[in-house]
């Protein structure tokens, strides 16, 4: 069930980062006609509304085929765990500002990811996440060292009123 679900959201997310297009993180878009504008953001569902939240600003400027790609992936969003889709919006935000020579990178690297025997894809995918493991306790201790260094200054600044208090 958890290998299926972990599935879900690398094919969902994926899909999504594969869809979002170059100028989604652009102040200005390219005009669109008509028929290539899709449904506006106030036509979708509050479910699909939040699924795609981080593209909130760009969605009315989407194509339509776009557009209908982000939707399709909706669809599984509702199932996810509440980390999950905060590692889906993340990811969706994060593509969203990437160039689109690292958005054509990144496609290639999924490619050659997709063509690699399964065992070989848990074994990336396993050090993937030992990778994000190791950054997330370096940037605990970076947190906790300047906590303690916070904490020290104030018992210092604390110490220098108390020989003061007792001239």
């Amino acid at each position: 069930m958890l290998r299926a679900l972990s599935g879900l959201i690398v094919v969902a997310a994926l899909t999504t980062l594969s869809v979002v297009p170059a100028y989604a993180g652009s102040q200005t878009s390219p005009a669109l006609t008509k028929k290539q504008q899709g449904a506006p953001w106030s036509a979708l569902t509050k479910k699909q509304q939040e699924a795609l939240e981080p593209i909130a600003q760009q969605w009315d400027s989407l194509p339509e085929v776009q557009q209908k790609r982000l939707i399709a992936t909706t669809r599984s969003f509702n199932q996810l765990s509440p980390e999950k889709k905060q590692v889906f919006h993340k990811r969706l935000l994060e593509w969203s500002k990437l160039t689109p020579e690292q958005r054509n990178r990144a496609r290639e690297k999924y490619k050659a990811y997709k063509k690699i025997s399964p065992a070989k894809r848990e074994e990336i995918k396993l050090k993937a996440l030992a990778m994000e493991a190791q950054k997330e306790k370096a940037r605990q201790a970076e947190e906790d060292a300047k906590n303690a260094a916070v904490s020290t200054d104030e018992e210092d600044s604390n110490d220098d009123e108390d020989d003061n208090s007792s001239d």
